[in-house]
């Protein structure tokens, strides 16, 4: 008894420390240090495993780091940041009055937006990093462009400080919607409120057709669009209108050929109010 304390004492001496220079969670070594006496076989100590410490974790893009995954990845993010320099070209054409050309620059931002999001999905290059940048590229483009354009084209039709307060009102809504959306879980079918790109898009194309309503009409439009953004109301995703039955779609086309215009309001104050209706729905069942 006491000859096999002597060796359980004298046999080894265990070091456990960091690798690296502050990586804490990356590899840890055992260092056994030996005495010169020998070790009872059941204290004896496996080799330890070196973890191969890898550039994966700060990688902008998971995966297989291949050239070519890399210049898919360069491509998504380039359509994300044309989107962005869109946005920032429709700040730049409001603040000289070329309004018009500027809405025009905002629909271009959205089907940018469109692209890169379908692109990352189809070429298999979907990133936390990407989905960050989409979210940046938005507010630029959607939380800021957007009201800029729009504060623009009321500038002469409206009180100031009342076209002032209902386009910070969509820049603040863009921000919270952006945000809610990052840390929300996903639904494949139905929006938790009207997404910023859908609302950009109805701002842009209020200014590019310019639709004959009164100044104080628009700027209560634009108000609900902003509170539409951060509501709870469910409101159907794109893929689920296209498979609406056609002769859905014949009434909206048959109407643009009358009136675009009140065809476009028409569409517009129905998606708005689908989402009440199937809240409404969904609390009976």
């Amino acid at each position: 008894m006491r000859r096999s304390g002597t060796i359980a004492r004298q046999a080894l001496l265990v070091r456990v420390g960091g690798r690296g220079s502050g990586r804490a969670a990356t590899a840890t070594r055992a260092e056994v240090i030996y005495t010169g006496a020998p070790v009872a076989p059941h204290l004896a100590i496996p080799a330890p495993v070196e973890v191969e410490e890898t550039a994966q974790g700060t990688s902008l893009l998971p995966g297989e780091q291949t050239a070519a995954r890399r210049v898919r990845f360069a491509i998504v993010q380039g359509c994300t940041l044309a989107s962005l320099a869109l946005g920032m070209l429709a700040i730049v054409l409001a603040m000289h009055d070329e309004v018009r050309l500027a809405a025009a620059f905002l629909v271009a931002c959205v089907v940018f937006d469109g692209v890169d999001g379908a692109l990352a999905r189809k070429l298999g290059v979907q990133s936390p990093f990407g989905a960050q940048m989409d979210s940046l590229a938005d507010m630029c483009s959607f939380g800021l462009a957007a009201p800029v354009v729009v504060y623009a084209s009321l500038a002469h039709s409206v009180p100031t400080p009342a076209a002032a307060v209902a386009c910070m009102l969509v820049a603040g809504c863009a921000a919270i919607r952006l945000a809610r959306f990052n840390v929300s879980p996903k639904d494949g079918k139905f929006f938790s409120g009207v997404p910023t790109t859908l609302v950009a898009a109805v701002l842009a194309l209020t200014v590019l057709i310019d639709l004959p309503l009164p100044g104080v009409v628009i700027l209560g439009g634009v108000a609900l669009l902003a509170f539409a953004m951060v509501s709870s109301f469910p409101y159907a995703k794109l893929a689920r209108l296209v498979k609406l039955p056609a002769w859905f779609w014949l009434l909206p086309v048959v109407g643009a050929l009358v009136d675009a215009r009140l065809t476009f309001v028409m569409l517009v104050a129905a998606y708005l109010v689908s989402g009440p209706i199937m809240w409404v729905r969904a609390k009976r069942v």
